[in-house]
């Protein structure tokens, strides 16, 4: 006979409810597809590749950030219910989804494309990287915008406005690039208490992350970065840059 688990589901529907509430399921191991395919088809949910790649799915799960697509069910005790929440800090458009504007503005003020200002973004041109270039950003180019390690950092629950881990890791990978040259642009938006002096290293971030991105250890090379070109400009003023 097929094993059944409970899950209880955050429900939040604007036009009726006045805040979010926990509705129970019986379901067969098939989850939350199984709820909106054969049981409440209202029941609201973001997924797409079901392979771990395109991010939309991250939810709480027994209060954890999680990845729901590649966390099989056979992770929890059969005999108790599992709570499926929207990600924390976020704002709740309705169930299980979130309103991720200020996520999105966060990436964007962070300028997360090559910058350069010796050519025309019309011209073609081809800059070539080593093995050991390609090396030095890779990890932090992995990040899938999953914003699990946004429900996960104690600051972004205490200052919403902290730019975030995913953000300092995007802009560290162009940082590290050798094509790009828009460093400075970048700290000139991230060298500030809610850039990345506003993280306190909890390592929270890189916990959660289903990438191995490691954005807590993206914040500190940045962090680095700063404090070095601080330096600079104190013992080399003409020349620090």
């Amino acid at each position: 006979m097929a094993e059944t688990l409970r899950l209880e589901v955050s429900r939040y529907r604007p036009e009726e409810d006045s805040e979010p509430t926990l509705q129970s399921y019986d379901v067969l191991l098939d989850a939350l597809n199984h709820v909106k395919n054969e049981i409440d088809g209202s029941l609201t949910f973001r997924w797409s590749c079901r392979m771990g790649v395109c991010g939309s799915c991250g939810m709480m799960a027994n209060g954890e950030p999680k990845l729901t697509c590649a966390v099989p069910l056979t992770d929890y005790d059969p005999a108790q219910p599992i709570r499926i929440e929207p990600l924390q800090f976020f704002p709740v458009v309705r169930d299980l989804v979130i309103d991720m504007s200020s996520f999105l503005e966060k990436l964007s003020n962070v300028k997360p494309w090559i910058i350069r200002d010796d050519v025309e973004a019309t011209e073609a041109v081809e800059f070539k990287q080593t093995p050991a270039e390609l090396d030095a950003y890779k990890q932090f180019s992995m990040c899938i915008n999953c914003m699990l390690c946004y429900s996960a950092c104690p600051v972004i629950g205490l200052e919403p406005e902290f730019s975030g881990p995913a953000a300092i890791a995007l802009a560290q990978r162009y940082n590290l690039d050798s094509r790009d040259k828009g460093k400075e642009e970048r700290m000139d938006v991230l060298d500030a208490h809610e850039g990345l002096w506003g993280c306190t290293y909890f390592g929270e971030c890189t916990k959660v992350c289903p990438k191995n991105v490691d954005p807590a250890g993206a914040i500190q090379l940045y962090k680095m970065a700063s404090a070095t070109d601080y330096l600079k400009s104190l013992l080399l003023p003409w020349g620090s840059k």
